[in-house]
């Protein structure tokens, strides 16, 4: 109450509460946590005993406006187990980026300061998507060893894609989905966290993390060696203050 009388002669309107995605976080057994000054929130769970976490607030790409929510989970994959699949926009805009740089001379070679979705574009081949009519249309994709990007959207996640474009990611907005230093990695434009549009990604990401796990089941010790990227993919909320 006190804290509410200070924002009211301070002149600020009181930070939301999300009361509808607290809500949904209950029902689903989920840990929903407020981020200090009300710009974002977090939710925690747990998928087979391994936990993740959802975030939900201000971007932390450049390419993503407004606000962004990002999911990611700890998987122990192989270091080598590098995929990436982005909406195709993104991939047609983060593809222009890197041509414009180096074109301008304004760099000589992808550092690591440029995230991994941009030099990946440059490391990895490229995936053909010809066999998924769908998708293709919506989607771009980058390896370090083809066949395994291929095997991972292969069926359920496919579909799941196919599905959220109706929904979650309609109109192409930007949209990540990615294997990295073991871990999974969900990251989209979202302004509105409605709890509809977070069961949806939590359910796509949930489908992904499934499928990592069973194509590096199959990757065998003859799997190809790729060159890693060193640069940090993810940066956590602070407790306290939202970055």
């Amino acid at each position: 109450m006190l804290e509410s009388f200070k924002r009211f002669f301070a002149g600020q309107a009181p930070a939301p509460e999300w009361a509808d995605v607290a809500d949904w976080a209950g029902k689903r057994g989920l840990h929903f946590k407020r981020v200090h000054e009300g710009e974002g929130f977090v939710v925690d769970g747990r998928l087979d005993d391994k936990p993740w976490r959802m975030e939900w607030g201000p971007p932390q790409r450049a390419y993503i406006a407004g606000r962004e929510l990002r999911i990611r989970m700890e998987l122990k994959l192989p270091g080598d187990l590098q995929m990436l699949l982005l909406s195709k926009p993104l991939m047609d805009q983060l593809e222009r980026q890197t041509y414009e740089n180096f074109t301008e001379g304004l760099q000589t070679q992808i550092d690591t300061s440029s995230p991994e979705e941009m030099r990946w574009l440059v490391m990895f081949p490229k995936l053909n998507l010809n066999g998924y009519r769908v998708l293709r249309s919506h989607f771009g994709m980058v390896a370090s060893a083809p066949p395994t990007g291929l095997a991972w959207i292969e069926g359920p996640l496919g579909l799941h894609l196919e599905r959220a474009l109706g929904t979650l990611l309609q109109n192409d907005p930007p949209f990540v989905l990615m294997t990295l230093r073991g871990r999974a990695y969900l990251r989209t434009q979202l302004v509105d966290p409605d709890p509809a549009s977070l069961a949806i990604a939590l359910d796509l990401f949930e489908t992904a993390v499934a499928q990592a796990l069973r194509v590096a089941a199959h990757l065998g010790d003859s799997a190809q060696e790729w060159p890693s990227t060193g640069s940090t993919a993810w940066q956590n909320f602070d407790d306290s203050k939202p970055r």
